[in-house]
């Protein structure tokens, strides 16, 4: 499971089919150096993600959901 603690870097390389969903939230993470420091939580905050549907996401994505 994906936590909004875990760092952008570590969700991207644990689970590349997440790539999609960063991009599609507008967070192109994948291609920013700062990925491998930021939180999930403190992206999706400077770029006002909402939280709680990206990590819905997230998670769906990794379980099949």
């Amino acid at each position: 499971m994906i936590s909004r603690d875990m760092t952008i870097a570590s969700v991207i390389e644990t689970y590349p089919q997440t790539v999609a969903i960063f991009k599609r939230f507008g967070l192109d993470c994948n291609e920013c150096q700062i990925a491998s420091f930021e939180a999930i939580a403190g992206g999706a905050a400077v770029h006002k993600v909402d939280i709680e549907l990206l990590m819905s996401e997230l998670n769906g994505a990794i379980t099949g959901n």
